[in-house]
């Protein structure tokens, strides 16, 4: 997840999702790490998507970014969009379902 300081939706992501998203089968499958946008780029993003907005929550399989959400759509959202992207990466067999790993790294 990348951030910034002052960024009300990334404080509405915390408070909504981000205390239990590691104990959730989405965060088990796609652990996060949050990175401010004003420090350094961490590698294997795709360089032809510069980062300007917060909350953005990439993707990432063996350090190569392979999907990203723009901005936090609320508690409701989220969650399915997620597993949306998880379901495109390869990562779930059904995105309408809660997450059950299918990627073994």
């Amino acid at each position: 997840m990348v951030e910034e300081d002052g960024c009300s939706y990334c404080l509405l992501w915390i408070e909504e999702i981000g205390v239990g998203y590691p104990k959730s089968s989405e965060g088990r499958i796609a652990p996060l790490r949050m990175v401010n946008i004003a420090g350094p780029r961490p590698s294997g993003l795709n360089e032809d998507k510069p980062l300007h907005y917060t909350p953005t929550f990439i993707l990432m399989i063996d350090g190569k970014e392979v999907d990203r959400l723009l901005g936090y759509p609320g508690d409701q959202f989220f969650y399915p969009m997620l597993r949306v992207m998880m379901w495109r990466a390869g990562l779930i067999n059904d995105p309408s379902e809660a997450a059950t790993r299918k990627y073994h790294p």
